[in-house]
């Protein structure tokens, strides 16, 4: 699809999917209730769907989106009918729920809000709540064989963790949600170990060594039939990045990834081996995934669709990678960045790891970003000017749109799903595009 800029946003949809959203919506606030009573009461009275499914489910700071696209790719690569739950979604609430590549039908959706209004009201269940039960409720109606279930917010107490995965995988840590998950990481590991269960496979992908023993013990603890440490196993090597995807040797052979960064071959990686991890009846062997890699794709993770430059990095280790990224495949310059970050997000961590691969900012607020956590912009543009960045506030975000875009080279659009997601609506990209 062309790039042009646009304010029509979405697709038309039915009116009655848009009123089903404004409900979804509004039970949207500032903070999370995180918790498993409420969303366990309202799998009740859907006869427990989640029950019925075979499950993947993948926790972690960073890279949770690139495996859990990756396991959906292969599996529906082995003729499986697949599933996949995940979050935010970029541009059409739908993109959350996925069967066999395509996204749930706006009526389903009007369908699920107009009968469980009164239980979802009753219950208290929070938006993330309601909509992993309309994810299993889905799922299982579609009659699917496997589904890929990423978690909201970290993994023991998050709504999704009501499943008995045929194998669990936690990526990786980072310093992330600290007022919910604690403020160090042996902390968010600990929360996030919790979605390892008896009788299951546990896959750990993180590569700091002590965090890395936290985590397999954890998951012994819990009773896991097998713990697949991949600092261990052998972390990927002889990398090599290109604006076409991402090769690299792991366990032996060669792979490729459509996705792009040196970060993607370590989240192919653990996705790799909880492949080898599953079941017979759906194990696939490697040569399956390595075909079944092919067809990976994940909207918004250095996405390039004309100038334009599409990542979803909103803290400063995504900002990271994507810095390494740009310096790997260097698109045509000016690089200049369309930047806004969520204020209970460390924006300045990653503007600090941009400022050395950008030539401008400008920085702008988000339309549909909560108003209790959009930031304060004078605070960054004094930041950047602090470190002698080329930086403009235009809190208009069309207006900041359109003078990005007017100054050349790359546009990178970054800093939270809702920055990509907006612009992605502007300029009528579709997410699956590129």
């Amino acid at each position: 699809m062309g790039v042009g800029l646009s304010t029509s946003g979405m697709s038309r949809t039915p009116e009655g999917y848009r009123d089903a959203l404004d409900f979804l919506y509004a039970r949207t606030t500032g903070a999370w209730k995180l918790g498993l009573e409420r969303v366990a009461a309202l799998l009740a009275l859907l006869g427990h769907p989640e029950r019925d499914l075979r499950c993947l489910h993948v926790a972690g700071t960073n890279g949770k989106g690139s495996v859990c696209a990756t396991l959906e790719a292969v599996l529906r690569g082995q003729g499986l009918r697949t599933a996949k739950y995940t979050s935010p979604h970029l541009v059409d609430f739908r993109e959350r729920f996925i069967v066999d590549g395509a996204a749930v039908e706006p009526e389903r959706i009007v369908e699920f809000i107009r009968r469980w209004t009164p239980a979802v009201e009753r219950i208290g269940a929070t938006f993330f709540e309601a909509t992993t039960a309309m994810a299993f409720q889905y799922f299982r109606d579609a009659g699917v064989d496997v589904a890929v279930i990423e978690t909201g917010l970290g993994g023991r107490l998050d709504a999704t963790n009501v499943v008995d995965p045929v194998v669990a995988g936690v990526t990786n840590i980072g310093i992330d949600h600290v007022e919910y998950l604690g403020a160090t990481r042996a902390a968010i590991a600990a929360e996030k170990a919790g979605i390892f269960k008896r009788g299951r496979p546990a896959v750990i992908g993180e590569s700091d060594p002590e965090i890395a023993a936290q985590l397999g013990a954890a998951a012994r603890s819990a009773g896991a039939s097998e713990v697949v440490q991949l600092n261990t196993l052998g972390q990927p090597s002889e990398i090599a990045v290109t604006a076409s995807g991402t090769t690299f040797d792991f366990i032996g052979r060669r792979w490729h990834t459509p996705l792009v960064g040196a970060h993607q071959a370590a989240n192919a990686a653990h996705a790799i081996a909880m492949l080898r991890a599953l079941p017979d009846a759906i194990r696939p062997t490697d040569p399956d995934i390595a075909r079944g890699l092919s067809g990976v794709a994940l909207p918004g993770r250095f996405q390039q669709v004309g100038r334009y430059l599409f990542d979803v990095a909103h803290n400063p280790a995504g900002a990271a990678v994507l810095a390494d990224t740009l310096r790997s495949v260097r698109p045509a310059g000016p690089v200049t960045a369309l930047l806004s970050v969520l204020s209970d997000k460390d924006w300045r961590g990653v503007m600090t790891a941009l400022g050395t691969v950008v030539e401008r900012f400008v920085l702008t607020v988000t339309p549909t970003s909560p108003p209790s956590r959009t930031w304060r912009l004078p605070e960054p543009l004094a930041f950047a000017r602090r470190h002698g960045w080329e930086a403009v506030v235009v809190r208009d975000f069309d207006r900041a749109l359109a003078l990005a875009g007017d100054t050349g080279g790359t546009v990178l659009v970054t800093g939270s799903f809702h920055t990509v997601g907006d612009a992605m609506a502007r300029l009528e990209v579709s997410p699956t595009d590129g």
